[in-house]
């Protein structure tokens, strides 16, 4: 993750009691991390870094666009990022994400956020990723509709014959 080191950040060199950082993550951001459901995009991420007690709380602000394929027809869409995130972050012996908190060797006093900017934008991406309606491609839709079933289509079917003895069953007995 050598194109990542500018999401570092220093939490035990941090002199004041909060901090505050920004990026713009990009095409650039996505290709490095390797992933294949977002393509490409441009979020704008803030952050800042508060010290509270023996803890670290850090609070993203993403806003943006990233570019996904349509579920329905495989063109590329749109889809806007507009999310918050929170990440608790302690030093310690050994790194441990558990969920809640996430330990950082004090040795090393740093965590890399990329990762973790890139989970709250994954979060931020509906289930079903489709275009507002009449927006997909019209060939795709037109070839997807010629061989999808219809609702009348499965109830004009002939019935399994293995199947037809059950329905001269009386149940009522």
């Amino acid at each position: 993750m050598g194109k990542l080191g500018a999401y570092k950040i220093d939490l035990k060199g941090q002199k004041e009691a909060s901090a505050s950082y920004g990026w713009v993550v990009d095409s650039d951001y996505f290709t490095a991390l390797d992933v294949e459901d977002i393509r490409r995009g441009r979020v704008n991420v803030s952050l800042d870094v508060t010290k509270v007690s023996n803890q670290f709380v850090l609070s993203f602000v993403l806003k943006g666009d990233v570019i996904l394929q349509c579920d329905r027809c495989l063109d590329d869409m749109v889809q806007e990022i507009d999310t918050t995130g929170e990440l608790k972050v302690r030093l310690g012996e050994d790194f441990a994400d558990d969920g809640d908190v996430v330990v950082v060797p004090e040795q090393d006093g740093t965590i890399n956020v990329s990762w973790y900017i890139y989970e709250f934008i994954s979060l931020a991406v509906p289930l079903k990723h489709v275009h507002a309606p009449g927006k997909c491609n019209k060939a795709m839709s037109e070839e997807l509709d010629k061989y999808s079933a219809s609702e009348e289509d499965e109830g004009n079917s002939p019935s399994d014959p293995r199947w037809s003895e059950l329905e001269n069953l009386n149940l009522d007995d």
